[in-house]
């Protein structure tokens, strides 16, 4: 292609107005005509559209067009489109170059309309230069492992593992609690239609047990991921439960007989549970684990100690010689669905919570109002025991507030709705129920219907936010708030106070950000590789989100999330090979002296040092390196540099950026 003739045609797009209504897209494109190698340069509407494609597609077949350049929005937008135009065209799809107009000129220059029509001048001469020197690139072809990692097993892991086994992939699922549900198997209703949470999670929680194509891998953390997208290595750290799933078939006679009391997490420690315990009723597996923290035996290393367990044990499942096991899993795709975590309102001095034993976060309500949880679904005071007279629920916990977290964490308001509705039927029409919020956020089908529902209940809503909660002598809690509505300060005595604490991002997302390569988003969530157009992958290839750990969702965007996360996997993975990007690292082995700067600066691995000669030399890992082009920014001797993104090239932009030289570039 270096010994052709450069034959560029420069297309500018309108894109409606978001272009054409500040920078003079004709003047532009009449400007590209007058610039060297420029056959043409046309204007139109919208570049991206079928007819646009069509006249990109016509000009390179009928003026024999070897380059590209398109001035239009965010490569991030049309990119891959005007690649896949070019292709079925006969050219290269990598002699495309696209200039931002959108986000660098007309958008940022609104009100200068002139000032703006040079600078969209100024990138296009830019994109020209560089077009000039844009070299012939071929995608690469890899097997791939028709294996996935599920990390996670809540309602997001869960969907994703039965869509994806479904569809024929081996499944592992793996979850560092003894039992998959997340935490929607704490949950007793779900919104807006009051169904049994247990009652959906469930009938799919055994069915992921049960499934030939699943893996669980349950009391178990990913230690460790190397690989790239199709060939990922992963080991689990499956963590010692004391108890042979192989054997134990739930009967429970060890609880029992366990003499060691502890505090339950699952019921957010409103009950006791054993140092040999099943985390939950429905739990899969439902098998026993014993806690090293707690049990006599293994606290103290002796064997004469206790054994109570392991003498009422029919099926010799006790194992308190287990060890700890590294499990070793070649996967091709992982999808990450670790969910998020509740706010500390603690950290909220002026709620109480903590210090008063009736105010309760709304996980903790959960497990009250729930049939299986401590109170058989009573609602009763914590401090007393008794039937509340009167209950406020204060919205936005931790959120929409500038000490904590700006964003809204999207449930708070209906979980308040539904929990309320809830106290209303089972306690009945004496008892007093307040609902104190900033804004409420009713959003979703049949949500709005929901709220209408709960004011027709008697329910009192109080647009205001609770300055500080105080108690009175007889334990009563009382708060002032001031009420938007009314114009008026109310002071309300309540017997329980429920905070909804908004969700935040999992405890475990810096562990796992930095091991999968995933990014956070300022919220502190994982981050997508774009909002719009990739909102269900991160921006490692080979990595897929799905539910709260993107960020704040319910459970029918989560499962919905999922299911779309799931089909990318099997979209990925379903042909056994993938095309991978051929914009990555390449190394100048006359040049690279073996230093290893690359190696050690790569955030993605994709960097080794290898025999050469006498001597060393870097080697690129290809379907490892993402092209971030940090090892080419660190080379000290120049040997390492991206594909299209070459010094020459680039340098060729800083040329002409001021004006286009003589004879052009």
């Amino acid at each position: 292609m270096a010994a052709c003739v450069v034959k560029i045609g420069v297309y500018v797009c309108h894109c409606g107005l978001n272009i054409a209504g500040t920078v003079d897209v004709a003047k532009v494109a009449e400007y590209a005509e007058t610039l060297s190698n420029v056959v043409l340069a046309k204007h139109y509407t919208y570049m991206c559209s079928d007819p646009g494609q069509r006249m990109i597609q016509e000009d390179i077949k009928k003026h024999k067009l070897n380059r590209i350049v398109i001035a239009t929005c965010s490569p991030r937008m049309h990119e891959e489109t005007f690649r896949k135009a070019a292709e079925e065209a006969g050219l290269n799809p990598y002699l495309v170059e696209i200039v931002n107009l959108r986000e660098h000129v007309s958008w940022p220059h609104g009100g200068e309309p002139e000032k703006a029509t040079e600078k969209a001048k100024a990138l296009v001469r830019m994109g020209v230069a560089r077009a000039r020197l844009l070299e012939l690139l071929k995608k690469v072809k890899v097997a791939v492992e028709k294996k996935v990692l599920v990390v996670g097993g809540g309602i997001a892991g869960i969907q994703a593992s039965l869509d994806m086994a479904n569809a024929g992939l081996s499944v592992y699922l793996v979850e560092k609690q003894p039992s998959i549900g997340g935490r929607m198997a704490q949950l007793d209703k779900t919104f807006p239609t009051l169904d049994c949470s247990a009652c959906i999670l469930t009938p799919k929680m055994v069915d992921v047990g049960r499934h030939p194509n699943i893996t669980l891998l349950t009391n178990s953390e990913v230690a460790d991921v190397k690989g790239f997208v199709g060939n990922y290595e992963v080991t689990v750290l499956k963590k010692a439960r004391y108890v042979d799933e192989s054997k134990c078939v739930g009967c429970e006679l060890c609880v029992k007989v366990c003499p060691v009391k502890v505090p339950d997490k699952f019921n957010e420690n409103f009950s006791q549970t054993r140092a040999v315990s099943i985390q939950f009723p429905q739990a899969v597996p439902k098998v026993a684990s014993i806690d090293p923290a707690y049990c006599l035996r293994l606290k103290l290393g002796k064997k004469e100690v206790c054994g109570k367990c392991l003498q009422v044990c029919e099926a010799k499942a006790i194992d308190f010689e287990q060890k700890p096991e590294e499990i070793k899993l070649k996967v091709g795709g992982i999808l990450i669905a670790v969910g998020s975590g509740v706010f500390d309102a603690s950290k909220m001095a002026e709620y109480g919570y903590g210090r008063f034993p009736d105010v309760i976060s709304n996980i903790e309500f959960e497990r009250i109002s729930d049939a299986s949880g401590p109170t058989g679904g009573k609602i009763v005071s914590p401090r007393t025991g008794k039937h509340p007279k009167s209950i406020a629920f204060i919205q936005c916990v931790g959120s929409r507030d500038k000490r904590f977290h700006e964003y809204c964490c999207r449930v708070g308001c209906m979980i308040s709705l539904k929990q309320a509705i809830l106290a209303r039927g089972k306690l009945g029409e004496d008892v007093n129920i307040y609902v104190c919020y900033n804004d409420l956020r009713s959003f979703g089908k049949d949500c709005e219907e929901f709220y209408r529902r709960a004011r027709d209940l008697d329910i009192n809503f109080v647009a205001g936010i609770p300055s500080d909660i105080r108690r009175l002598a007889d334990g009563t809690l009382y708060f002032d708030v001031y009420e938007r509505g009314t114009n008026r300060l109310l002071e309300v005595h309540a017997d329980i106070v429920v905070l909804a604490n908004g969700l935040v991002p999992n405890i475990d997302l810096d562990s796992i950000g930095t091991m999968f390569h995933a990014g956070r988003s300022a919220d502190g969530f994982l981050l997508e590789a774009h909002p719009k157009l990739r909102p269900l992958e991160s921006s490692t290839a080979g990595v897929f989100l799905a539910g709260t750990c993107q960020g704040p969702k319910d459970i029918p965007d989560t499962v919905a999330q999922a299911s779309g996360a799931a089909a990318k996997v099997v979209d990925l993975l379903s042909a056994g090979e993938i095309e991978l990007e051929p914009l990555k690292a390449v190394v100048d082995e006359e040049f690279c002296s073996g230093c290893d700067v690359c190696r050690s600066l790569c955030p993605f691995s994709a960097m080794e040092i290898v025999p050469k000669g006498e001597g060393k030399t870097a080697k690129v890992i290809e379907a490892m390196c993402q092209g971030c082009g940090l090892c080419a920014a660190a080379c000290p001797s120049g040997a390492v540099k991206i594909q299209q993104f070459t010094d020459r090239q680039l340098l060729a932009q800083v040329q002409v950026s001021c004006k286009e030289p003589e004879g052009g570039s």
